[in-house]
């Protein structure tokens, strides 16, 4: 396994390994460009930004940004400071905001201006120490004290990079809350070299030549390696999108971005090949995808590969640990499973008990590996429960077989236990989406009058299929056919949409609130 350096600030570092290709495109967004001799320099007068309003090393920014050039800069240009970066979902509410930016105590917010509205509203309850408001790329001038960026960075100077340790404290991501309350992972220097030298170099394939189209944001971990810290480490070009990714703001990029490597989650890619407007293989430049967030049904990779001519490296990531771990890698695609681990990762399923399961036994998800977080901030008792010695607790339920591929069986707390045995909702909605009518599925556990606990499914048909008892039955006969019978959904619920984080991760226990509510 290569060994990171003692001393690091990997923002210094990708700098410093692209001076080569000062002309070369390091990001294009939606209306700019920047090279990488750009990216630098911004780089450099950003953290001459935060000096001059009065940012010290380690203490924390928010960001709270959609997907344009000044993302990055933000971000590499506080690690750079020694100023850590909070990077915060887009999609959240005024609670949640409010929440972090008392969580995080950050000293200064930069936001894109779309954003302002909801940030200002959960400024106002006042639960925070936020001493300056950083507008990006506003329309309009804007009235005291708000920020201009780049008003502020055409007056700041360029400063040298701050020297730290790669154990450092670097920056931190919120848990994408498909559990409850998102926490604070606080991440290292180190977290982030570790990835790129681990995943997106020897997994993923990224070499120079490459242009990387990344669905997932950012402010997401998976997102964060995929359009950031992967391609600037072997100086490939990546496209940025502000807007929420749509099948059709995917395709248009894909068509005429021509990115060779593009990484997305299951919700998406299932949209994606359920749309008319899905381009032609002949439209696309794609060589390899990616997949994470979420388990891949194998229906869906082996249709994208006969689409496309192209295979997606399904695998599993957490916030906890920055990227995947545990992944299909090429040449040794097992679609329906998440593969083998990630070369300089551990893994381990056990029972209750804290003992190794055999193989074919479920069992919880470990995971020992150099990426892992430091913490939760403020939040010791998780902290201890997540963070065991080497190892992480990941909170997924897998079963390995006897070829040593992993495939996953859900979320500890989505398990659901039918007469005595366990029963993965995976397992019950990879079966329900090989059902020509259904584009997504999940199922969740729920007690009976007698206080039995049975399986009901919430099911998206595709367009032009109606939601009744006859589809009911079918898509009840169907799952029997495929599964043991005691696993089939007793009743199945339609919807127009399911519930998801914006990592597309589907939010099973709003499913469950829903259940209680309706009863």
């Amino acid at each position: 396994m290569p060994t990171c350096p003692v001393e690091l600030n990997y923002a210094a570092q990708l700098v410093e390994s692209n001076a080569a290709r000062p002309d070369k495109p390091a990001f294009i967004d939606d209306h700019r460009s920047l090279t990488y001799a750009e990216l630098a320099s911004r780089i450099a007068r950003f953290a001459g930004l935060l000096q001059k309003l009065g940012l010290r090393r380690e203490e924390r920014i928010l960001l709270v940004m959609h997907d344009t050039i000044d993302w990055p800069v933000a971000f590499l240009g506080a690690l750079h400071a020694g100023v850590v970066p909070v990077a915060v979902n887009t999609l959240l509410t005024v609670a949640d905001y409010a929440y972090m930016l008392g969580h995080s105590r950050s000293q200064a917010v930069f936001v894109s201006a779309p954003l302002l509205p909801t940030l200002q509203e959960a400024m106002n309850q006042g639960n925070h120490q936020v001493q300056h408001v950083v507008v990006s790329q506003s329309p309009s001038p804007l009235a005291a004290p708000l920020l201009d960026f780049e008003a502020l960075m055409s007056q700041a100077d360029e400063v040298p990079a701050c020297k730290t340790l790669a154990d450092e404290i670097a920056f931190w991501l919120y848990s994408s809350g498909s559990t409850g309350q998102p926490k604070g992972v606080v991440h290292t220097h180190a977290n982030l070299w570790y990835t790129a030298e681990l995943y997106g170099k020897p997994i993923l394939g990224l070499r120079e030549s490459d242009v990387v189209f990344s669905a997932a944001k950012l402010f997401f971990a998976y997102g964060l390696g995929n359009g950031l810290t992967f391609p600037l480490s072997v100086g490939a070009t990546t496209l940025l999108m502000a807007e929420r990714p749509t099948p059709d703001a995917v395709f248009k990029r894909l068509t005429t971005g021509q990115p060779t490597v593009f990484c997305g989650v299951p919700t998406l890619y299932a949209s994606m090949l359920a749309s008319p407007s899905l381009p032609a293989a002949d439209q696309v430049r794609l060589r390899v995808c990616a997949s994470a967030g979420e388990a891949l049904p194998k229906d869906l990779g082996l249709r994208f590969r006969e689409h496309f001519g192209c295979d997606i490296l399904d695998g599993i990531g957490s916030t906890e640990m920055l990227h995947i771990f545990l992944s299909n890698q090429p040449g040794d695609i097992h679609y329906g499973t998440t593969g083998k681990p990630v070369p300089g990762y551990e893994v381990d399923l056990r029972d209750e008990h804290g003992h190794s399961v055999p193989v074919g036994t479920i069992g919880d998800l470990y995971i020992k590996g150099p990426s892992a977080a430091l913490m939760y901030w403020n939040n010791r008792p998780k902290t201890i429960d997540t963070y065991q010695g080497p190892w992480l607790k990941s909170g997924d339920k897998y079963v390995c077989d006897a070829d040593g591929y992993y495939t996953y069986a859900g979320r500890s707390d989505d398990m659901i236990k039918v007469s005595g045995q366990y029963v993965s909702p995976i397992e019950v909605e990879n079966t329900l989406v090989q059902h020509e009518a259904v584009l997504e599925a999940a199922v969740i556990g729920v007690e009976d009058d007698a206080g039995l606990t049975k399986t009901m499914a919430y099911v998206v048909l595709r367009d032009g299929r109606s939601g009744d008892d006859a589809t009911e039955h079918d898509l009840q006969a169907f799952v029997k056919e495929h599964l043991a019978p005691f696993k089939y959904p007793r009743t199945i619920h339609f919807l127009d949409d399911l519930p998801k984080t914006a990592t597309g991760k589907i939010q099973r226990f709003k499913l469950r609130q829903l259940h209680s509510h309706n009863r």
